[in-house]
């Protein structure tokens, strides 16, 4: 095509243009982006395990430098003598690392956790009715589970896991 410029006609020469991006260099940040991806995710993952994780490593102490503290949890079955599907289980907590213990209580069945709760053990705690933990869920609909109740408290900056116990519900 070709325009006027006001005295004369001149030919219209196409713009130039870049030449597209080479394969390999489409490869390679089609690569990077999914490495990122990847690694976004992982890390997330990663981080939320290791957030429940808590604890030291290094026994009872709570988190306290160079203290040790002592924890105990235990079982309490609501309808004795068994922790049963469908039934309440509540636990006795004792421990000397905080004075807001919290216990989470997981219940899996073949390697599939179906229940999941937490709930406070000290006074003042706002839904005390939570304490009473119900061995069922819209994952754990019959059937028996082997369960692990975990003592925690937030230090402050993270969940510390303090002390645990497992017990199997029966069906």
């Amino acid at each position: 095509m070709s325009y006027w410029d006001g005295t004369r006609w001149v030919a219209d020469v196409p713009a130039t243009s870049s030449p597209p991006p080479r394969r390999g260099r489409r490869l390679l940040g089609a690569a990077a982006e999914a490495g990122l991806i990847t690694l976004l995710i992982f890390g997330l993952t990663a981080g939320s395990a290791l957030a429940g994780k808590g604890g030291n490593g290094g026994g009872n102490d709570g988190g306290k430098p160079g203290g040790k503290s002592s924890s105990s949890l235990t079982l309490v079955v609501l309808a004795p003598p068994d922790a049963n599907y469908g039934e309440q289980v509540t636990f006795e907590v004792s421990t000397t690392a905080t004075d807001k213990p919290l216990v989470r209580l997981e219940c899996s069945q073949g390697g599939t956790l179906v229940y999941s709760a937490s709930a406070g053990f000290y006074d003042g705690y706002p839904w005390p009715w939570a304490q009473n933990f119900t061995l069922s869920s819209s994952y754990w609909t019959g059937g028996a589970a082997d369960c692990t109740a975990t003592l925690y408290h937030f230090d402050g900056r993270r969940y510390r896991d303090l002390t645990s116990t497992g017990f199997h519900a029966a069906a």
